[in-house]
């Protein structure tokens, strides 16, 4: 039952990203981190109160969380072309003191 349900969570989050979304995703984690902590210093600056310059951090992290942790589909929009698998084993012609290894 358990495993059951741990393979369906694991189907439902995992997702592939190419390079360019991994770029995104990091540009995006330090533009929202950056902006949480500059706008939560502001407000609990104006406001003396380091409790809802906590909060405000937080929940920033928490936008920045759900932006960029789980594979979102725009993550993906261009996949790389791998090559095709090779049916045949490896031939490898190599020549040690006389004797065909390989």
């Amino acid at each position: 039952m358990a495993d059951q349900l741990l393979e369906q969570v694991r189907d439902a989050l995992e997702g592939q990203i190419d390079f360019e979304g991994q770029r995104l995703t990091e540009m995006l984690s330090t533009v929202l981190l950056g902006a949480a902590g500059i706008i939560a210093f502001i407000v609990g600056f104006m406001a003396q109160d380091i409790r809802l310059a906590l909060y405000i951090g937080l929940a920033g992290t928490a936008l920045t969380f759900l932006v960029v942790v789980p594979p979102w589909p725009f993550y993906n929009k261009n996949p790389e072309g791998w090559l095709p698998a090779h049916d045949s084993a490896p031939q490898y012609n190599i020549d040690v003191d006389g004797h065909k290894v390989g």
